[in-house]
């Protein structure tokens, strides 16, 4: 056969296997794995139809979003209790909660290679044992296992953070604002939920703190039973050859450094502020109450949001509104915290929602190609939460140094100021090339 002949046929055949590595082996040459275009299909064979149905497949990804918050928004509401009995000192306590943080950021690249080796359905797998493995193990005597724990726990989210959003733009092409809402209230809403109820958890089990953060586990347990169907399938995602690096991209800078600091100020509430209504005399109850109303005022908002900002022309009005409700919500707790605790709180939870269903939808929208939202996602968590994680430490440590909440509150309202400028730049309607 003559090679132009082969080059038609080989055009042929890439366009039926469009989205399938195939492998080429030339005369004298060693096999290599050549991708056609976007990632390795799943072997649909292997997936029960139940399990293949958009509705049974779209409950199974949200029993999975909803153990990759829990770990993280489960610790403010008895940090005081912690500090006493394991001890650890201010800063201390601060380290533990950027541990999880940074965790998302350090271990988020190694996300794509696994699920290029092992394929995506195995490793979430495998992320949802260890989290249920972490949170058992970080509630066990001693500060060495709480340290290893969390780090266990916030390594595993990490890995389920990436691989998820690239899942929904496969499994959903049609629906992914839909099911980015979806997945964006699942964690949003285990946030508020471990937030709401892990001090009355604690309370009726009787096993104080760490019996309140061991039953988080049991989420995770849950999950991966559900989730083991799903796992006999193998996406594997793929980079192209000569893919140009993100790195590169003004686009995709301005996509991390808008998730990175939308992400810093939520996990500095969320880490900090039961402490901040503790210390302005609530009791443990209703400072995690505070913090629960936050999150759950986000369910509506993350659910509706990204598919009307999919809809619309550009984001850009919808990330400047949400970062005005949070600079509102934080001034009204710098100057005036007990005057109106519950409507501070609802304006930063609607404000920190709305910003983080548009910093994941952005994966989405600034994309063509399944395997560019999983690069951009990679990308952006390891590299925004890597900036994020110093948020809750930045907090921490300050108020260790000041004795006061004042300049903590003041520099996560200044970081709303480049969130917003990056948010500008990464709402306009564009798509990486």
């Amino acid at each position: 056969m003559s090679s132009g002949s082969r080059r038609i046929r080989v055009r042929s055949v890439a366009r039926r296997l469009r989205g399938i590595p195939i492998v080429v082996t030339n005369s004298g040459e060693e096999s290599r794995e050549v991708v056609v275009a976007e990632s390795a299909g799943t072997d649909a064979r292997d997936v029960s139809p139940l399990h293949r149905h958009p509705l049974v497949a779209g409950v199974i990804v949200a029993l999975a979003a909803v153990n990759l918050r829990p770990a993280v928004a489960s610790v403010g509401p008895v940090l005081p209790e912690m500090r006493a009995d394991v001890p650890l000192s201010g800063t201390g306590a601060a380290v533990l909660t950027f541990a999880p943080v940074l965790c998302f950021g350090v271990l988020a690249g190694v996300a794509p290679r696994l699920a290029r080796r092992l394929g995506i359905e195995p490793v979430l797998l495998a992320v949802l044992v260890a989290v249920a493995a972490g949170l058992t193990v970080r509630v066990l005597d001693g500060p060495v296992l709480l340290f290893v724990g969390t780090v266990v726990a916030g390594g595993a989210i990490a890995v389920g953070n990436v691989l998820v959003p690239p899942l929904v733009k496969r499994d959903f092409p049609d629906r992914a604002g839909l099911m980015m809402g979806v997945y964006t209230m699942a964690v949003s809403g285990s946030a508020a939920a471990a937030a709401g109820l892990t001090v009355p958890l604690g309370d009726a089990i009787g096993l104080g703190w760490r019996g309140a953060l061991a039953v988080w586990a049991v989420p995770a347990v849950l999950a991966a039973l559900a989730w083991l169907p799903r796992a006999r399938a193998h996406t594997r995602t793929a980079q192209p050859p000569r893919a140009r690096s993100l790195r590169r991209s003004a686009l995709a800078w301005q996509v991390t450094l808008y998730f990175g600091l939308q992400s810093l100020s939520f996990y500095a509430v969320l880490a900090w502020l039961p402490s901040i209504y503790r210390d302005y005399g609530f009791g443990a109850t209703e400072a995690g109450l505070l913090l629960s109303v936050s999150g759950l005022v986000q369910l509506p908002v993350v659910l509706v949001l990204p598919a009307l900002a999919s809809r619309a022309a550009n984001q850009v009005g919808y990330i400047v509104a949400c970062a005005l409700l949070i600079g509102v919500g934080l001034t009204g707790v710098l100057l005036a915290p007990t005057a109106a605790a519950y409507l501070w709180v609802v304006l930063i939870g609607v404000g920190q929602g709305g910003s983080f269903a548009l910093g994941l939808n952005l994966f989405v929208l600034r994309t063509r190609r399944v395997v560019d939202t999983a690069r951009l996602s990679a990308m952006a968590q390891s590299i925004g939460y890597t900036i994020c994680a110093f948020g809750p430490l930045s907090v921490g440590v300050l108020h260790d140094v000041t004795g006061s909440w004042t300049l903590p509150l003041v520099l996560l309202l200044v970081l709303v100021v480049p969130q917003l400028v990056f948010g500008v730049y990464s709402g306009r309607a564009r798509t990486l090339s």
